[in-house]
């Protein structure tokens, strides 16, 4: 399969640059997904989260009633869980939630994800370019060019342009990033997918195996 090679404009150049058949062809592995971007939205969890159990809590540790003759339940301490002010039962506690995936694995995660992109033509790729200062209006013209105004973007480079992601970081629903960091999250979240032209040849050699 070919595509187009385009400049910042739109344009296209005359070129073409093939996407490997083992990369964008593939049969999806819909599980093998599933992990690699649960796996992401977990990493994301800060997992601070506490609630305050009955040995936090702040009050008298003298019994509150005696042991016997109430006609009522014995009750130890003021902080019990069953009164008010109390301690909670089983409340979250610090935790990590990350937990571990093969390379293998995540490798068949991204090949997926980028099929999947490739089937819904998805995909565009763009020469290398470069902004001469940090405008977010000239980003703007580049995503106008690419008929991706309003829509989720994800423009992937070899080395990331300070001007280009600096021009980006203000724009809801767009993302900047290098060949390197490509994660199967974001190639699923972004409704188009612009390739420079050097990040997809460097793709190519990375998953093409």
């Amino acid at each position: 399969m070919e595509l187009a090679v385009h400049n910042k404009n739109g344009e296209d150049t005359g070129k073409k640059i093939s996407l490997e058949g083992s990369i964008f062809s593939v049969e999806p592995n819909d599980h093998a997904i599933y992990l690699d971007v649960k796996q992401f939205l977990a990493n994301q969890r800060q997992g601070t989260h506490k609630s305050k159990e009955r040995a936090d809590i702040t009050g008298s540790t003298k019994k509150i009633k005696k042991q016997k003759g109430t006609g009522t339940a014995r009750a130890g301490s003021i902080k019990s869980p069953v009164f008010r002010g109390g301690g909670r039962v089983f409340g979250p506690r610090p935790r990590s939630y990350s937990f571990k995936l093969n390379k293998k694995l995540k490798q068949v995660a991204r090949v997926s994800a980028l099929s999947y992109k490739s089937k819904e033509e998805a995909i565009k790729v763009v020469e290398d370019f470069s902004f001469d200062a940090a405008k977010t209006k000239d980003y703007i013209s580049f995503l106008q060019a690419f008929d991706a105004i309003g829509k989720k973007s994800l423009y992937v480079t070899t080395e990331l342009e300070k001007n280009v992601y600096l021009s980006s970081r203000n724009l809801k629903g767009t993302k900047v990033t290098v060949v390197d960091d490509l994660s199967t999250y974001d190639i699923l979240n972004a409704d188009h997918l612009i390739f420079s032209e050097n990040s997809l040849a460097k793709l190519n050699n990375q998953l093409g195996k």
